[in-house]
């Protein structure tokens, strides 16, 4: 295994960085959902053109390999004096395996560890 630094990917070769997750549990269904915030995003003039494909899914690598998970939900939100600034993206993944939530948070901590980022419970200061 290398100590690669963890990335996420809407296309090769373009990594993006998380600016905040979220983490909770469907009562109903036991999965798990993840809300991924990103502030901005390197290759949003690959999903305005045609000169990349976009894969619809989402790709993590980091040292044990590579995670590929199809987003349920993928929200641009905008904001600005025209309304045209993207303001913020959020990429929302199901999980429903316990085996896959496992390798997605050994993911996220590697992810948090190399990019600076805390984990702490909602009301935290």
């Amino acid at each position: 295994m290398t100590a690669e630094t963890p990335t996420v990917e809407f296309y090769d070769g373009i990594a993006e960085e998380i600016s905040g997750v979220s983490l909770r549990q469907d009562q109903a269904t036991g999965d798990r959902i993840v809300l991924l915030l990103f502030e901005q995003l390197k290759a949003i003039e690959q999903f305005q053109s045609f000169r990349s494909r976009f894969a619809k899914a989402l790709k993590l690598t980091d040292s044990e390999g590579v995670i590929t998970i199809e987003p349920s939900g993928v929200k641009f939100i905008f904001a600005g004096p025209e309304g045209d600034d993207l303001k913020q993206v959020e990429c929302t993944l199901t999980i429903d395996r316990e085996d896959y939530w496992e390798r997605f948070m050994r993911f996220m901590h590697r992810y948090a560890e190399a990019n600076g980022m805390a984990y702490g419970e909602p009301g935290q200061s």
